[in-house]
């Protein structure tokens, strides 16, 4: 099996932890841990596993140079990101929060047109204005409240902008992955965000009553710390060294229907025909943006 192969792989398992992680966080919010203490819980939880995962692999050194770069991608990828995922989520629903952060590789296209000067293709470009039109109608017309859901508008908002962050970090951190290990920039990263959501959320984290907690609690804040954290971001680092950031981002298409099948199932969140078509929108605007002839003079 080529790298490449398990690069996609990774990709897809990654993205499918995600697709579940829209429905099992939301049903622990708020009744158990408010969204900035489970960030919190989430970075801390993540950072241990990684370092104490990191005794078993060579030491590897950050370079001075590169730890603007580190801390940039910190910032992006798990505080600004994960805050407004989590805050997001909690006001709105999991299928709205899936269908919004499916826009991410359209995001990711925009970002680099302006940062990196990537080509902009009538077809590309007519891609990114669908695709956000379809993300962009969920949030200003997707407002029919329901319980769990208390401010849909703004929690869509929260989720955009999620989305946006989380497109910065795959740009910003890509250069990164062809320097070192990826255990060595999670173990650093995750440490960085450990110390930035510290004041942020330890109010929030010192309510949670994890005593009397539930089992059925406990066992989604474990899948969220070691599925959702762990597994997903080290299987993103990997996939990120062996594939360019838009390849990436591609695979945020695939999360609206693990998540709106898991949703329906557990019956945490209904379809509507406003969803189904910001779906269609932004499947179609994601295909026409990652439809790139450039990949035929570079295999990522």
């Amino acid at each position: 099996m080529t790298k490449r192969v398990q690069a996609l792989l990774a990709a897809l398992v990654a993205t499918t932890f995600f697709g579940i992680n829209h429905t099992l966080a939301k049903g622990l919010m708020p009744d158990y841990v408010q969204p900035y203490g489970f960030v919190f819980t989430r970075v801390l939880g993540a950072g241990i596993i990684f370092w104490v995962v990191s005794l078993f692999i060579k030491n590897e050194k950050i370079k001075r140079e590169h730890w603007p770069r580190l801390l940039l991608s910190a910032l992006f990828g798990m505080v600004i990101n994960m805050m407004l995922s989590f805050k997001g989520l909690s006001l709105s629903t999991p299928i709205n929060s899936s269908v919004i952060v499916t826009i991410t590789p359209i995001l990711v296209f925009i970002l680099s047109a302006v940062l990196i000067r990537e080509k902009i293709t009538i077809l590309k470009g007519s891609g990114a204005i669908l695709g956000l039109f379809g993300g962009l109608s969920l949030i200003f017309f997707g407002v029919q409240q329901q319980v769990g859901a208390p401010n849909i508008p703004l929690g869509n908002v929260l989720l955009f902008v999620n989305a946006l962050s989380f497109g910065m970090f795959l740009i910003v951190a890509k250069p990164l992955t062809k320097t070192y290990h990826p255990i060595t920039l999670m173990r650093w990263l995750f440490l960085t965000a450990i110390i930035i959501n510290l004041p942020i959320g330890w109010s929030e984290f010192r309510e949670v009553d994890w005593i009397n907690m539930p089992f059925s609690a406990l066992w989604r804040i474990g899948f969220v710390i070691v599925g959702t954290t762990f597994t997903t971001y080290l299987l993103n680092i990997f996939a990120l060294k062996h594939l360019s950031a838009s390849t990436i981002g591609v695979f945020t298409y695939l999360q609206p229907v693990i998540a709106i099948a898991f949703a329906i199932f557990s019956g945490a969140d209904q379809l509507t025909l406003l969803k189904i078509i910001s779906v269609i929108l932004v499947f179609l605007g994601v295909f026409m943006v990652t439809k790139n002839p450039a990949r035929k003079r570079s295999k990522a």
